[in-house]
């Protein structure tokens, strides 16, 4: 038996000893939206999970948004809609403290059956763009931010989204406090169980801290060398908001821009690079825009910016946020400490220069985020691409929007990829888009009440 094998054996019986009065365990896989997708068993199947794996659909990775399969993917009946297998992924066992009984959960990945990595699963995606910095000796050091959104569970008159009432004041929240420690009181029995729950999870969940709205939040997750655990740990963060939330009786939403007037929610991730003796290759003390590998990757970064749009941006929703003055960059510019860049270079200690990418939205899938960076900045430094000038002020005001603004631009630009396909596959992306292309369809195919209101009568 191999030490992963001894690892994942221990694991699951330590666990069922650890909790024998569990009811059941979801098995949870995300697919190309972000969505956890998967089964619940019983505890005394779990052994066979962990030993044999369990069994899914291949067209787990074909579904749209809203869980039609997309058959032009050619992962539905094409191939019989046939199943592929699924493993456990070390170290996501947990309990899911939300739940009113006691249950437990675990991320899974899919095989072949040959145990060949399936192509289309986005996490087995970002594991091989992974392994090619780890190729050339080089550890990326990640941290993911995500904002989101509490809400009413009822919607008001006109059917729109709205805050909760607050349970301090009995008053429902209109007002925009940024940074507001009365906000983080008001929540404060909601945020004191997300880290709770967080510390129960083994998530490496850092601050909170209230953003440009209100009832909008940000919880930062800590920096992690290893891109694969950062992003299990954000998909896990996610679910435990949202169970969270449910359990005292709120929404939480990761949707891009749930409001029109006020901010949208994005997701934003830090990178720094470490060599094979743990320097970070970012730095440079005579340089306070660091290093020339930091500048290739940012460049790498900028070149592969608006293809990899569709990925940042992946909804219809999601092209809501870029508007002016709300600090979503528009274009493909790079800042030290400016927060209207798209690549900021926070101000930060030598040995923790890093750059913090701006242009996600909430609703993005975080492997495929995640692997799309890591494809610009390995693109980057191994064609030593120059970055353009360095942005100062306002460069949502010094610069024209020149990223791809609407879905059907994001979508032309992903299909058109050069880099992106290079490295994440023509496989994936074959599928990827075709998922895309046919829900943005049928989104275009809907009658909206706003154009009943505009046109029913007066045209």
């Amino acid at each position: 038996m191999d030490n992963n094998n001894m690892v994942k054996q221990i694991e699951y019986k330590r666990f069922l000893e650890s909790y024998s009065d569990l009811k059941s365990i979801d098995l949870l896989i995300t697919d190309l939206n972000g969505i956890l997708r998967g089964k619940r068993i019983q505890p005394n199947i779990l052994e066979k999970v962990y030993t044999d794996g369990i069994c899914l659909p291949a067209s787990v990775f074909a579904l749209d948004i809203t869980g039609d399969t997309i058959e032009e993917t050619g992962l539905g009946f094409e191939q019989g809609d046939s199943d592929r297998v699924c493993r456990p992924i070390t170290g996501t066992l947990t309990k899911a403290p939300w739940y009113n009984k006691p249950m437990g959960q675990v991320l899974m990945t899919m095989y072949e059956s040959d145990d060949e990595p399936f192509f289309a699963d986005p996490r087995q995606v970002l594991k091989r763009i992974y392994g090619q910095l780890k190729e050339l000796g080089i550890t990326p050091v990640v941290a993911v931010e995500l904002e989101f959104y509490l809400l009413d569970n009822r919607r008001d008159r006109k059917k729109n989204p709205q805050p909760p009432i607050s349970p301090i004041t009995g008053k429902r929240d209109l007002n925009t406090q940024v940074y507001s420690v009365d906000d983080l009181d008001d929540y404060g029995e909601f945020l004191e169980k997300i880290a709770k729950g967080a510390k129960s999870l083994r998530i490496p969940a850092d601050t909170a801290l209230a953003e440009y709205a209100p009832c909008q939040f940000e919880i930062n997750l800590k920096h992690e060398p290893n891109p694969l655990s950062a992003c299990d740990n954000a998909v896990l963060l996610k679910r435990l908001i949202k169970g969270v939330a449910r359990e005292m009786g709120m929404t939480a939403s990761f949707m891009a821009k749930p409001y029109a007037q006020q901010a949208g929610s994005g997701t934003h991730i830090h990178i720094s690079l470490l060599n094979r003796n743990g320097k970070n290759i970012f730095s440079d003390p005579k340089n306070e825009t660091g290093s020339k590998k930091l500048h290739y990757a940012i460049g790498g970064l900028i070149k592969s910016m608006k293809e990899s749009m569709a990925i940042f941006c992946p909804n219809a929703n999601s092209y809501r946020r870029f508007q002016p003055d709300l600090y979503v960059p528009m274009a493909p510019t790079w800042g030290l400490d400016n927060r209207t860049v798209a690549i900021r270079i926070p101000t930060a200690p030598e040995k923790d220069k890093r750059i913090e990418h701006r242009v996600s939205g909430a609703d993005a899938n975080p492997y495929l985020v995640m692997a799309s960076l890591l494809s610009g900045i390995h693109y980057g430094m191994t064609n030593k691409v120059k970055p353009p000038k360095i942005s100062t002020g306002d460069a949502i005001a010094k610069h024209k929007p020149s990223l791809p603004m609407t879905w059907v631009e994001s979508l032309n630009a992903f299909s058109k990829s050069k880099i992106l396909k290079e490295y994440f596959g023509k496989e994936f992306f074959h599928v990827y888009y075709e998922t895309k292309h046919k829900e943005l369809q049928k989104f275009n195919s809907l009658v909206t009440p706003l154009e009943l209101d505009w046109y029913l009568r007066t045209v």
